[in-house]
């Protein structure tokens, strides 16, 4: 996952809503518990950890019983502990008191956040660990922990976590992924393996895959109870032995088997913090909504439509309506390479204006770059007295629209019928489109040469192009 270019935008909770969900979380509830119980006579040893004899006393604050009980109090005390609950008071002495983020459950929702936050790098750091039994065999005879007889890399391991949640954050809030729904695990961990450009995986790589589904499957079950995922972990008889007869019959076509995981509306906030720490540009709708039009249509230009839909919905509800019509479409203006998708997305927010907005419109009729999309609103909504396009006008609207296509999706499916459909309706199209005085003819006509799939009408495409580009040169 590159750095350098947006991600999609994700739809984020309220943060009203998203504390709730923190505060709810099994960990950082267990942990606040923690820290609250906490008095004069707690103990802690020199890393900070309750001393065993309390274990079982913070386990019983907990309502926590059985064989991991213990286990599971440790782990919400080092939450409390790192996450600023609870501190040290006396290191020799081995004293705690609460911490300063102890008051912060009880404030903001961002101040909230802010601690759960740190609770969720205390849970993704214990994620990257290998099982304890594992470290225990490792310790050699100086207490030192012995990486290589572990076949272990910290910084590799967390590299690998980081890697698939952020596989699993573009599935989630890409327009054409998961959403709300669940993620099933061998195509998460195959997402991270599996090379792009190679066909079918050899066995090789499947193993690979087998062995980061297990890994994954680990990490998950610690990752659930800080709530940023909903797992269902691996069928267990998945895992059996080969001569070990299953305890029920199994389903292989049954992919919730093999494990499924879907980021929560918390964890989304979650690792959007992250990416936006680590760098990345992470947007959210709603980014946009206090800014101006120009920032609305350039900032929309690589969301997909429902997001960008999404976006302009909430700049609109802030704006008046003729204002916003006005605004949008001075920002729609220029002749630069990002102009004609800015032109596709004032179009598409101007579709979204009520009747309000028509003088506007109107006043911009005869604007070369902006009396085709005028007509074509004012049209669509039943307008009199709409002055008919020149031909001139009709080829410029016709370039900048196929311009804006190719911006906004490329080679996609929906541009090759709009461009068969432009020839087939069209027979002298390409005759006059090279002659427009648009900066993308040369460009579009390319693209219509390579798009189309009627060899003969491909050649002519490509003709016309050399002709826009000489005429552009000349």
């Amino acid at each position: 996952m590159s750095d350098s270019s947006p991600l999609p935008p994700v739809r984020l909770h309220s943060e009203a809503e998203l504390a709730r969900a923190a505060l709810s979380t099994p960990l950082l509830s267990r942990a606040a518990r923690l820290a609250r119980w906490a008095g004069p006579a707690t103990r802690v040893d020199a890393g900070g950890s309750l001393i065993e004899e309390q274990l079982p006393a913070a386990a019983e604050q907990l309502g926590l019983t059985g064989d991991d009980a213990a286990a599971y109090a440790a782990e919400a005390w080092r939450v409390a502990l790192d996450s600023g609950l609870v501190e040290i008071a006396d290191e020799e002495a081995g004293t705690v008191r609460a911490g300063e983020a102890l008051g912060l459950l009880t404030g903001s929702p961002h101040e909230v956040l802010t601690v759960w936050l740190a609770a969720l790098e205390t849970v993704l750091a214990d994620a990257s660990v290998p099982d304890l039994d594992d470290l225990m065999d490792a310790l050699d005879e100086g207490g030192e922990i012995d990486f290589s007889s572990l076949d272990w890399d910290p910084e590799a391991e967390a590299e690998f976590l980081d890697g698939v949640l952020g596989n699993l954050y573009l599935l989630t809030v890409s327009e054409d992924g998961a959403g709300d729904g669940p993620v099933p695990l061998p195509a998460l961990a195959a997402s991270v393996i599996v090379p792009d450009d190679m066909g079918d995986p050899t066995d090789d790589v499947l193993e690979q895959v087998s062995d980061a589904m297990m890994r994954l499957d680990d990490q998950f079950r610690t990752l659930e109870p800080v709530g940023l995922v909903e797992y269902e972990p691996v069928d267990e008889a998945l895992m059996a032995d080969a001569d070990e007869e299953p305890a029920a019959p199994l389903d292989e076509t049954d992919v919730s088997r093999y494990g499924m995981v879907r980021l929560t509306p918390l964890g989304a906030y979650g690792l959007r913090a992250r990416l936006l720490e680590a760098g990345f540009d992470a947007p959210a709708v709603g980014d946009l909504a206090d800014k101006g039009a120009d920032a609305l249509l350039d900032g929309t230009a690589g969301f997909g439509p429902a997001a960008a839909r999404a976006e302009t919905e909430q700049w609109l509800a802030r704006q008046e309506p003729l204002a916003a019509a006005r605004e949008l479409l001075a920002a729609a203006r220029g002749a630069d390479a990002g102009a004609p998708l800015r032109r596709l997305r004032c179009q598409q927010a101007l579709s979204l204006v009520g009747a309000e907005a028509e003088p506007a419109l109107r006043e911009v009729l005869d604007d070369p770059e902006l009396g085709g999309l005028a007509r074509v609103w004012l049209s669509e909504r039943g307008a009199g007295e709409v002055p008919a396009p020149s031909q001139e006008l009709v080829f410029w609207l016709t370039i900048d629209t196929v311009a804006a296509q190719l911006a906004a999706e490329g080679n996609s499916e929906e541009l090759q019928a709009l461009v068969e459909g432009l020839a087939e309706q069209h027979s002298g199209f390409f005759a006059a489109a090279w002659r427009v005085e648009h900066p993308a003819t040369a460009d579009v006509l390319e693209a219509m040469g390579r798009l189309h799939p009627d060899k003969k009408v491909a050649k002519e495409a490509r003709k016309a192009a050399f002709k826009a580009r000489s005429q552009q040169a000349g």
